[in-house]
């Protein structure tokens, strides 16, 4: 059964890229069309603002609705820049004037260090590169204005992260308009940016131990939008070009064969901004990859999109990932947040004759037979493995403090482009947790304790160490190795100093829609192993004899079952089971293993048959391990 199976009745007509195929360049136009043409009744009188319902956020009226006129922008101004015919100029011409005007009802406000900066990076590129349509028809005063607002942005300390890269748009923008600019402090922006990157085309997100989606979306989408300007200083262009090239071989590891790319970290609302790269590419003419290729990763993407159930009736985008799910999104994101997603049509810059269009879509299974099964990315602490269903990232753990839920969004084990990862509800019981590919810890009153940061971090290899303490006196040290899909293998010591109830969990596997969705449960005579069965695929998890341990290493078995997670917890299937192995451990020094399996395919074999044919954790990665 595919995704576009499961869709509830009518929920094809509401997302705005449905019916369309996402082969060629017009079919990208008119999606861009369609996703914009939902907004046009929300827009002030004034243009200035797009008012879409309200939503609890951080930021008041004026943002949120500045973001809902802005964002639009990244996939309307590359439709200008490449000759697409959009027929409302004339309500951004006015939105911009009376947006400018203190004197008028929907002026956007003086900006601070605040949300309105971000937005200013839209404006900022459309000024860079459809001057002519916003700003040349401009009388004077109104230009003044326009600039007196934008360079608000040069006044204001900014937070050290990719913000940064908002102030180098607008003084883009204005220098490409001949306005007063601030080359300081765009500078400073330029050596702040600097600062973030580690190497092999990653950036880091402010935080050391933030490498998410920004990069991609952010880094090296804003720096391609830089570097194709005539404007742009010649030697840091031709150093975000290079770091592009780099990323690129690296970044389609995240994709499998259907287009999914692995939901991770926050701002998921996004959705297909995942796929803004590989647009940002064409946009700044660069071949990182054969252009048949990109052209496939990017249009593949869309494609998922356009079968989930990922807009309103009218076919506004709703906040969530697969379907609308406000419990992921963080307290920045408002009902406008998600059109960041246009960035996904930045190629529509490029000319009906560039090779980009002109290639034929690589297909996913030419391509694939050029990676590697497993591949590590020491800079992230991850290694993606992935077969034609799809990838997955064992991670030795990130973080993000910032921001809530950040051990589901950074902390698991294991990310899938196909089985997504839950987020939690608040725990009023334990049985409410849901810490799919995680290690879960309480005492016998309290709530789940799981990784939330990593004390250290190792990686040899596809295998990945990292130890961390959920308590003052308790120390885990995990070992993930990657074996090839559709498995992986972890192996913890827990050294503690309280006895603890422990459960460890696999992917959570999605049901399907009906009442009549059926779920198969098959527990192993011992008890040591599950496996979960449902249209969707299988999910299991095998507790495993250990090798190659110290004399003294006490192994605990463990009891396995299948969870109900509360529904509208997981990213991608909005009811899940999760199949779950537990135990009791006192104080002292304790070993669990485990095999995990996850597929979409159709099992045929017994539980007992898998657990015979799962892979073992090598004696050399547990002595490289404990040493």
């Amino acid at each position: 059964m595919t995704r576009d199976d499961n869709l509830r009745p009518g929920t094809r007509l509401a997302n705005p890229l449905a019916g369309n195929p996402l082969v060629t360049r017009a079919d990208l136009q008119r999606a861009l069309h369609r996703i914009f043409e939902p907004l046009l009744p929300h827009f002030s009188p004034s243009g200035a603002r797009v008012r879409l319902g309200s939503s609890a956020v951080l930021y008041g009226a004026e943002s949120e609705e500045l973001e809902g006129f802005a964002r639009p922008l990244y996939g309307i101004v590359p439709l200008h820049v490449g000759g697409g015919r959009f027929d409302h100029w004339a309500i951004y011409r006015r939105g911009l004037v009376h947006g400018t005007d203190p004197e008028h009802p929907d002026f956007w406000g003086v900006p601070r260090t605040d949300q309105r900066l971000v937005e200013m990076a839209a404006l900022g590129f459309a000024l860079a590169y459809a001057a002519d349509e916003v700003w040349q028809p401009l009388s004077g005063s109104q230009r003044r204005r326009v600039v007196q607002w934008l360079a608000h942005i040069n006044e204001h300390p900014l937070p050290n992260c990719n913000w940064h890269f908002f102030r180098v748009l607008v003084n883009l923008g204005l220098r490409s308009v001949d306005a007063p600019h601030d080359p300081e402090q765009n500078q400073q922006s330029l050596d702040a940016l600097e600062s973030h990157y580690d190497s092999a085309g990653v950036y880091h997100d402010g935080q050391p131990e933030r490498i998410d989606y920004y990069v991609p979306w952010a880094y090296h989408t804003y720096g391609l939008i830089y570097a194709a300007s005539p404007h742009a200083a010649p030697d840091v262009a031709a150093r975000y070009r290079e770091r592009a090239r780099q990323f690129a071989d690296a970044y389609q590891y995240r994709f499998d064969s259907a287009g999914r790319a692995i939901p991770f970290g926050r701002s998921l609302t996004y959705r297909f901004a995942q796929a803004a790269f590989w647009s940002a590419l064409a946009f700044a003419d660069e071949p990182a990859l054969p252009w048949g290729r990109l052209k496939g990763l990017l249009l593949r993407n869309l494609r998922y999109w356009s079968t989930l159930p990922i807009a309103d009736r009218d076919g506004v985008l709703t906040q969530g990932y697969a379907y609308s799910q406000t419990k992921l999104c963080e307290p920045y994101t408002s009902t406008c947040s998600p059109y960041w997603c246009t960035k996904a049509f930045l190629a529509l810059a490029a000319p009906p004759e560039h090779p980009f269009w002109l290639a034929a879509e690589e297909p996913a299974d030419v391509w694939e037979g050029e990676l590697a099964p497993v591949r590590a990315e020491p800079v992230s602490g991850a290694v993606f493995q992935r077969d034609a269903s799809q990838a997955v990232m064992l991670s030795a753990g990130q973080h993000d403090m910032q921001w809530p839920d950040t051990s589901a969004k950074y902390g698991k084990f294991a990310y899938s482009s196909a089985f997504g990862f839950s987020v939690s509800p608040d725990e009023t019981a334990p049985a409410h947790g849901v810490h799919d590919s995680m290690l879960a810890l309480r005492e016998d009153e309290g709530r789940w304790r799981v990784r939330v940061q990593s004390t250290e971090r190792r990686q040899a290899g596809a295998w990945l160490a990292c130890r961390w303490q959920p308590w003052p006196d308790v120390e885990i040290r995990t070992l993930l190795v990657a074996t090839g899909m559709p498995w992986h293998l972890r192996l913890h010591r827990i050294q503690t100093g309280r006895a603890l109830h422990v459960s460890e969990r696999g992917f959570a596997l999605g049901r399907g829609p009906s009442d009549h969705s059926e779920v198969e449960c098959a527990v192993t005579a011992d008890g040591g192993a599950v496996l979960g069965r449902t249209e969707l695929g299988a999910s299991g998890m095998f507790d495993l004899t250990l090798d190659g341990l110290p004399d003294d290493a006490e192994r605990c078995a463990r009891r396995a079952e299948l969870l109900t997670p509360l529904p509208g917890t997981n990213v991608v299937w909005p009811r899940t089971v999760l199949p779950c192995l537990t135990t009791h451990i006192e104080p002292g020094a304790s070993w669990l293993g485990c095999a995990v399996l996850a597929t979409e395919a159709r099992l045929a074999e017994s539980v007992e048959a898998l657990r015979g044919m799962a892979p073992r954790i090598p004696a050399d990665a547990v002595s490289w391990w404990i040493r």
